[in-house]
C-alpha cells in the first residue's frame, strides 16, 4: 500500500466510498445529501491542510485521509484529522496506515498534538483503532450524535500528545 497526496482526478475514485459513508449518517457529522461538488470542497483541502489517498499496487483508491490543524489562531498548534476507508477494503489495516500516516505528518508539521472533536462512541471499530493508536477520551458529548435510526450516541473529543 501507497499512501501520496490526493490528486484531484482522484476525487473520482475517493467519492463513491465517501458518499456511501456519509449517506449512511453512521460514523460522521456530515450532512447525509453531500453533492459530488460539496463533498469535493469538503475533503480534497489545500494548505494549510493536506489530503492523502491509500492505493494499491494497481492503483486502486483504498481509502483517503485529510489533516488539517484543528483550530485557528491560538489553537493552530493542535493537528486534526478525518478518514474514510472503501468499506469492501475494511479490515485490510488501511485504516490503520492513514492513521500512522498523518500521526508522522503532524509531527513533521510541528504539531504538539491530535485532536478528534467528533468521534462517534457507536463506531466502535474506529475508537479502538485510535486507542491503539495512543488516543485517550478526554470527553463525551452525551448523545450528541443521531444515528439514522433516531436513537442517540456520544460523540468522543480524543486527543493525543505528539
Amino acid at each position: 500500500m501507497l499512501i501520496r497526496d490526493a490528486r484531484s482526478a482522484d476525487w473520482a475514485a475517493v467519492w463513491p466510498f465517501f458518499q456511501a459513508i456519509t449517506a449512511a449518517g453512521e460514523t460522521y457529522t456530515y450532512p447525509r445529501d453531500l453533492t459530488f461538488e460539496q463533498g469535493r470542497e469538503w475533503w480534497m483541502l489545500t494548505a494549510p491542510g493536506r489530503t492523502v489517498v491509500a492505493v494499491d499496487d494497481d492503483g486502486t483508491v483504498l481509502g483517503s485521509a485529510k489533516m488539517n490543524p484543528n483550530q485557528r489562531g491560538g489553537g493552530s498548534h493542535v493537528a486534526s484529522a478525518s478518514y474514510m476507508v472503501a468499506p469492501r477494503h475494511a479490515g485490510r489495516g488501511v485504516g490503520r496506515a492513514l492513521g500512522e500516516h498523518t500521526l508522522a505528518w503532524a509531527r513533521a508539521e510541528g504539531y504538539r498534538s491530535m485532536q478528534f472533536n467528533a468521534v462517534v462512541e457507536a463506531n466502535t471499530r474506529a475508537v479502538a483503532l485510535w486507542r491503539t493508536l495512543g488516543f485517550t477520551i478526554i470527553g463525551t458529548v452525551p448523545e450528541g450524535f443521531r444515528l439514522p435510526d433516531g436513537s442517540y450516541t456520544g460523540l468522543h473529543v480524543m486527543h493525543r500528545p505528539l
